[in-house]
């Protein structure tokens, strides 16, 4: 073993930049789309000056007559974090020529491994030759070539280079890729900063499918440079064949922008533009995009899809933080139609409600704002509008505020709401004879601010006690339009109004904790009561945000069941119920909740028919609620079930029911939901619902598999959606092919079934043809 410094084993620092100047040359072929060569001028490795050198040889030998000093036999060198090793090293200090010899081997600091039987390099390391080389890196690529050269202190040559992705090699040597690039001559030039093949072909399954003359592409010395991009394709049943060529424009440092004109066989020249501009704390982002319908006549008569032939949309989204705590943005969108983007699967625009805003919020140790305007946009092809006139345009804040420091011993918080409501159309529907008003025409507005003090208390024996007060006010601005004679409820006609509420609460939990020796079981009885008056106007102000309101074990022991602010519970309430977790030394997990929720005193709020008749056939309009639970078991095989019911508190039919089974294993993995609703006429369901939607994967071979899901309406005895797919995915390689249908009674859906296909090649590009996002699928 021999040691020394820098200085004076100049021969030993050539070995080591020898095999940096080979990853140099290798790396410089590891172009495709990321295209990951050096730069030239940073080919030496950055040693510190004070680093130590390692030497270790079976013989060391130094020819006064030739000048050369020879290293023999398992040579190791490790110098500054490169390993070296090889079976012979020469430096021949005539010539300034540096020859490594057989099983070359160099390890980085940063992991990448260079192979090669022979490197020649001049002492100056400008000019340089590798024979039979191979490179591994760290992201799990491979290369390898006949020879490589550095010639002219610029350029680095690779003959007969062959370069793939191999991430399953990490764990399987002996696995293969599915695809391959072979070029005759590879050049990275270091003045251009390109990277150009010459004579190269992209094989996959080892067949040649494409071959390139010339291609010649920045390195990565270069973050962004004008050009195309790769194709993308779709195919739509009213659209026809799409074929989609991006071009990216590289404007500045801080913009660019993309224009991707796509030909559709049956609909004629889509175009569609993108422009972006980023700034210290944020970013913008402009879209457009246009057509000429060729076709019109495909679509669904009576359509704004069939009414006018040219149709368009311009969108804006942008993103910014004000600082650490503070940000702002918007999303919106306008169109030529209400269902352009929709129709023509514009991405990130192409749901049925687009919901177009502008937000500002902030978050603190000990607070929370949000600031919000809402549009929504309903895509459905309704040429009137009348939908989308109906919906409201929203503005709210909310802000909640917890007071750092105890009070009373308890915690302190504040929470306000305001929210401004316009709507152009009046919003209402009937349902065996029952009216429902989702909304009024004209506009309303409402201040509310509530105080909530709690504390919690544990007394000897383990009981938990937690006493609440809470104080609420309200005040409404009222301008909207009588519902009409059809109503038959409360209504408050007046401009304005106002409204409180004040509650004094206590829980009581007894948790008992019970073990085995192969088990713990915690059950944990609850009760709480709730004092409160009856509702101020209950049932008379509009109900915006409170609408959607389902009685089950997850809001059994909330305190207000409401679903927004706009309806207040009033009255007095308790809610009994039984809570108990399981956990068994195998893996066994079981879960469950039980209870019942008792109206005591008052006016009962969900006995109060409103506009929209929320808590309507809820289970909670009478005295003593029904009964709702929920349940739980996961088996360490994979396999679990969740079950939740609401019972009728007389004769225990099932209200309603939502069931899941769910299966995850190495192969294969699968989830069933079954959900029955019983007839809420009032609430605006007509009559009883169920339905079955499932969704399952197969693996059947290593990284093969097949997938699909089904939606199946019970009561109508049909499918509502169902789709079919396969893939092939090991990483490097990801192939998957699509079909899925949707029978949409409504005919808002301009296309009932596509067909989505993506083939990726890791670090090359990703191709796109339509929807590959099977619904039931992540």
């Amino acid at each position: 073993m021999a040691v020394g410094d820098r200085k004076t084993n100049r021969w030993l620092r050539a070995a080591l930049l020898a095999g940096a100047a080979a990853c140099a040359i290798v790396s410089a072929c590891t172009l495709p789309a990321r295209a990951q060569a050096p730069d030239i001028q940073s080919m030496e490795p950055k040693i510190p000056d004070d680093a130590k050198l390692l030497l270790a040889a079976n013989e060391l030998v130094y020819n006064n007559d030739t000048e050369k000093v020879i290293a023999r036999g398992a040579v190791q060198i490790n110098y500054g974090g490169y390993k070296l090793v090889a079976r012979q090293v020469e430096y021949n200090q005539n010539t300034g020529r540096l020859t490594a010899y057989g099983n070359i081997e160099l390890i980085e600091p940063t992991g990448n491994r260079v192979y090669a039987d022979e490197m020649d390099l001049s002492d100056d390391f400008a000019n340089g030759f590798v024979n039979a080389l191979r490179i591994e890196t760290t992201d799990l690529t491979k290369l390898a070539a006949t020879s490589g050269e550095r010639v002219n202190g610029e350029e680095m040559i690779l003959n007969h280079a062959v370069y793939t992705a191999c991430t399953p090699c990490a764990t399987n040597p002996t696995h293969r890729s599915l695809w391959q690039i072979k070029a005759e001559r590879v050049v990275q030039n270091g003045r251009t900063k390109t990277i150009r093949l010459e004579r190269a072909r992209f094989e996959m399954f080892g067949k040649p499918i494409a071959y390139i003359p010339v291609l010649e592409v920045p390195d990565h010395t270069v973050k962004r440079k004008s050009g195309f991009l790769f194709p993308q394709f779709s195919y739509e049943q009213k659209l026809g064949l799409g074929i989609t060529t991006p071009y990216y424009f590289a404007i500045a440092p801080d913009m660019d922008a993309t224009l991707s004109p796509t030909v559709l066989t049956r609909q004629g020249f889509l175009v569609e533009g993108e422009f972006r501009k980023r700034f210290h704390n944020g970013q913008i982002t402009l879209r457009a995009a246009g057509i000429d319908q060729w076709n019109p006549g495909v679509f669904t008569r009576g359509t704004s899809d069939r009414r006018d032939d040219f149709r368009g949309m311009v969108a804006s989204e942008g993103r910014f933080r004000i600082n650490p705590r503070w940000s702002f943005g918007w999303d919106v969108m306008a169109q030529t139609d209400n269902n352009f983007s929709r129709t023509y699967d514009l991405d990130g625009l192409e749901d049925r409600i687009h919901v177009n805003q502008i937000y500002l919020t902030g978050l603190g140790d000990r607070n929370v704002f949000d600031l919000r305007s809402f549009y929504f946009d309903v895509q459905d092809a309704d040429p009137q509008d009348r939908l989308e006139r109906k919906q409201a345009i929203a503005q709210t804040l909310d802000h909640e505020y917890i007071v750092p420091q105890p009070v009373l011993g308890g915690e302190l918080s504040i929470t306000t709401n305001i929210t401004n409501v316009e709507r152009d159309l009046r919003d209402a529907y009937s349902v065996r004879g029952n009216d429902r008003f989702r909304g009024l025409a004209g506009g309303t507005t409402r201040l509310t601010s509530e105080v909530e003090w709690r504390r919690q208390f544990v007394v000897p024996g383990g009981l938990v006690l937690t006493p609440l007060l809470a104080a609420r006010g309200d005040i409404h601005r009222l301008d909207m339009s009588d519902p009409g004679l059809g109503y038959a409820g409360n209504y408050v006609d007046d401009n304005s109004a106002t409204r409180t509420m004040l509650t004094a609460g206590l829980e009581a939990r007894y948790p008992i904790l019970a073990t085995t020796d192969y088990s713990t079981h915690l059950f944990e009885p609850i009760a709480q009561i709730y004092l409160r008056p009856d509702e101020d106007h209950a049932g008379g102000l509009p109900n915006e945000d409170a609408q959607s309101f389902v009685f089950d074990a997850t809001n059994l022991f909330e305190r207000d069941k409401f679903s927004g602010f706009d309806r207040i519970e009033g009255g007095s309430r308790a809610n009994l119920g039984l809570r108990y977790t399981g956990t068994f030394d195998n893996g066994l997990r079981l879960r469950s909740i039980i209870g019942q929720s008792f109206h005591l005193g008052g006016v009962n709020s969900f006995a109060t028919p409103d506009l929209v008749n929320a808590g309507a056939n809820s289970g909670l309009e009478t005295d003593s609620s029904d009964y709702v639970g929920m349940a739980g078991i996961d088996l360490p095989n994979g396999l679990s079930f969740a079950h939740s019911a609401r019972l009728d508190k007389d004769d225990f039919s099932m209200r309603r029911a939502d069931t899941s089974v769910r299966f995850d294993g190495a192969r294969f993995e699968t989830e069933i939901t079954y959900t029955r609703i019983a007839a809420q006429p009032a609430y605006g369901l007509a009559e009883d619902s169920s339905e079955i939607q499932s969704a399952a994967a197969f693996k059947f071979e290593d990284y093969w598999s097949v997938f699909g899901s089904l939606t199946y309406d019970i009561k109508r005895q049909s499918l509502s959606r169902n789709g079919i797919g396969f893939s092939y995915d090991d990483r490097d390689t990801v192939f998957s092919i699509v079909y899925e249908q949707t029978r949409d009674k409504s005919g808002t859906t301009a296309n009932d079934w596509s067909i989505g296909a993506r083939l990726m090649f890791r670090t090359l590009g990703d191709i796109n043809v339509g929807d590959t996002t099977l619904t039931g699928f992540e």
